[in-house]
């Protein structure tokens, strides 16, 4: 079911996307989503696609650079001056000078960037393409507007009782039985439950489980509403009865609802309602990582994440009251890890996750698509002898601190990985009676089981065009209709 707002947001989302409508009759502006869930290299792919586009490079599939149409792309000030600008220069120095990765994306950032561009007719014009980058835990938010306290309780704690979460899970639960839904609103038992169910969806983001759904999205992220009543809940044990007046449950349920009002309901009247396009990012390969149920419960995520957008062709009513979002991708970010023999068989794996979504989607008029990509491409391939044998391997410089084969890596050293091959048919790796993805055996008998963190590659500056994989392409869909 779509996500429906009440009166007033819709009132409030229309006035404001008439005035930007509007406008955009005489200056062309299509605001691009950015999002995806937490270490999906959301920042990374705003800062080279903004790099691509003012600087240029090697972008063979995006026709508009290509055939030389595109004149210039220039930073301006952004709209929305109550939002961070997105701090492109220092994440490009970050990873230019520190050859280090820019921090994750946390809360809401905008740029604006102004494209020169001749039309396929040959006449000069310009599209303001706002960015909009937000992380992905937010958009698992949105279906809590329609939800109750009680439902969003018997979900969280049906998914925590699972045998992939049971274990983390324990001492929340433990904490669950003991507080009991009927008993006294007390601060102290509050805090202790919400911290045990924070305690717990931490645990279920590490790269063991590396598990997707977990609202709500402010609990791993909370900035400056840290410690106030409206993150101090948790799911309780409920009945089919309200919570009685004056009860921990009736607590509980109260600052649920002081979440969605403070929280959930602002970021989706401010921003969210008012995207025209949207990436996805999908760190596709933790989930490969931990295995099944890591992938099945991604899955749910993606679909969950999906059904929060409001897809469809627009109408000319539509664009001008309540634009619908007409583009999806979804993106398998960090190919760069495996070797490009894998690379198709890795989009085989997301397109496989958003089927369901992917679906829905069309039915609405929507388009949605899958890639692979590397924004920023951390190795290079080789071909390794090795045992007699020649194999494919990538090559790159692991990050400081990581550990294989007994071998803990300082930072500065390249060395060669052997990162396996994703089998033809996703559906093996859906299997939970299956063994999963289990990487290329050398012939030593070795394998790697799971994908090193490699740092940024040398050479990299502000003028220099940025190595990627198919950040094109996802440019190509994302924007070249608009820039015909």
């Amino acid at each position: 079911m779509p996500l429906l707002s009440d009166a007033m947001d819709d009132a409030r989302i229309a006035l404001k996307s008439l005035a930007e409508r509007v406008e955009g009759l005489a200056h062309p502006t299509l605001r691009l989503g950015v999002t995806g869930l937490s270490r999906a290299g959301k920042t990374i792919f705003t800062t080279a696609l903004i790099h691509a586009l003012t600087r240029g490079g090697r972008l063979p599939v995006f026709e508009p650079m290509q055939s030389g149409r595109i004149a210039r792309a220039e930073l301006r000030p952004q709209p929305d001056d109550a939002v961070p600008r997105f701090a492109y220069e220092d994440h490009l120095a970050t990873l230019a000078q520190a050859r280090q990765w820019p921090s994750s994306t946390t809360r809401v950032s905008e740029l604006r960037l102004v494209i020169s561009y001749a039309s396929l007719r040959g006449s000069q014009r310009t599209l303001t393409l706002d960015l909009v980058d937000y992380p992905g835990e937010w958009l698992l938010d949105l279906p809590l507007l329609e939800t109750s306290y009680a439902d969003f309780s018997r979900q969280s704690l049906a998914l925590a009782r699972a045998p992939a979460r049971a274990a983390v899970a324990a001492p929340y639960l433990a904490a669950v039985a003991a507080a009991g839904v009927d008993g006294p609103a007390d601060e102290a038992r509050a805090r202790e439950v919400a911290a045990r169910f924070t305690a717990y969806l931490s645990a279920c983001r590490t790269e063991r489980l590396a598990m997707s759904l977990l609202p709500p999205g402010r609990f791993l992220m909370p900035g400056d509403l840290e410690g106030s009543p409206a993150l101090t809940f948790a799911p309780l044990d409920v009945g089919e009865a309200a919570p009685r007046a004056g009860s921990l449950g009736a607590m509980m349920e109260r600052r649920f609802e002081a979440y969605k009002n403070a929280v959930v309901r602002p970021f989706f009247r401010t921003h969210f309602a008012r995207l025209d396009r949207q990436i996805v990012l999908v760190d596709t390969l933790a989930a490969l990582n931990a295995g099944p149920a890591a992938l099945a419960d991604l899955e749910r995520a993606l679909d969950g994440i999906l059904a929060a957008f409001r897809t469809g062709r627009n109408s000319l009513m539509s664009a001008l009251v309540r634009p619908r979002i007409e583009k999806v991708l979804f993106a398998a970010t960090k190919a760069d890890h495996l070797h490009r023999a894998s690379h198709d068989r890795l989009e085989a794996v997301l397109a496989r996750l958003v089927e369901r979504a992917r679906a829905r989607a069309h039915d609405r008029g929507a388009a949605l698509d899958v890639v692979a990509l590397a924004a920023i491409r951390a190795t290079r391939e080789a071909r390794v002898r090795r045992g007699g044998h020649e194999l494919d391997a990538i090559v790159g410089t692991p990050e400081a601190g990581q550990e294989a084969a007994g071998h803990v890596f300082d930072g500065t050293e390249e060395v060669a990985v052997f990162p396996g091959e994703l089998p033809a048919d996703p559906d093996a790796l859906f299997d939970p009676s299956g063994a999963g993805f289990r990487g290329l055996a050398s012939p030593e008998g070795e394998a790697d089981f799971r994908f090193l963190r490699f740092r940024p590659p040398a050479g990299l500056g502000p003028q220099a065009p940025l190595p990627h994989i198919r950040l094109d392409r996802a440019l190509q869909f994302l924007l070249a209709d608009r820039l015909s």
